[in-house]
């Protein structure tokens, strides 16, 4: 892995991390008190287990530089059963979506290819998956996505095509606006 300069003193960086592995308890706490304790800043984060096993994606930003993130983070990996990764980011500008949010949900016999259809459909007119989950439980699939659709797209027709690919694989699927409370 290919080391960035450790910031100077002052110089601020982002960073992302990933801790990957067998779930257990304490992980989410060890893991944000050895950030704290850097003085990094944790901006955005989503956490969640994967049938038994536990995965993390962190964005932190301070005056910590790789090597020294790595190094507080490596006693997590320690015994093998979680894996860590320290990636710096460059700085970027996000400018605020102009188009609107959308709620997708799919639901339905499992199969493969349900993601891959609706999330064609959303691509397609030029929208983006901002945040997705997928559970099965038995037989049944479910997808709800946050969807952010540019201004100016034919909400009517988006929905009409993501039912069409849904039908052709025997989901339901529906699209609604993301309320603030969804936030």
């Amino acid at each position: 892995m290919t080391q960035s300069p450790a910031p100077t003193s002052g110089s601020r960086s982002t960073h992302a991390i990933t801790v990957l592995g067998h779930d257990r308890p304490g992980i989410i706490a060890e893991t944000t008190a050895r950030l704290a304790d850097l003085g990094l800043n944790l901006e955005d984060s989503t956490m969640t287990l994967l049938r038994g096993h536990f995965a993390m994606m962190l964005i932190c930003e301070g005056e910590t530089g790789e090597a020294a993130l790595e190094e507080a983070l490596a006693p997590l990996a320690a015994d093998g059963t979680l894996t860590v990764t320290v990636r710096p980011l460059p700085p970027e500008h996000h400018e605020p979506a102009a188009g609107t949010s959308w709620v997708l949900t799919v639901h339905g016999g499992d199969r493969p290819g349900i993601v891959s259809a609706v999330a064609g459909e959303v691509a397609r007119v030029g929208g983006n998956i901002t945040d997705l989950t997928t559970r099965l439980a038995g037989d049944l699939y479910l997808l709800v996505a946050e969807i952010d659709l540019p201004a100016g797209v034919e909400v009517a027709g988006v929905e009409a095509a993501i039912g069409e690919a849904a039908a052709r694989l025997g989901v339901g699927a529906t699209l609604r606006p993301m309320e603030a409370d969804d936030l």
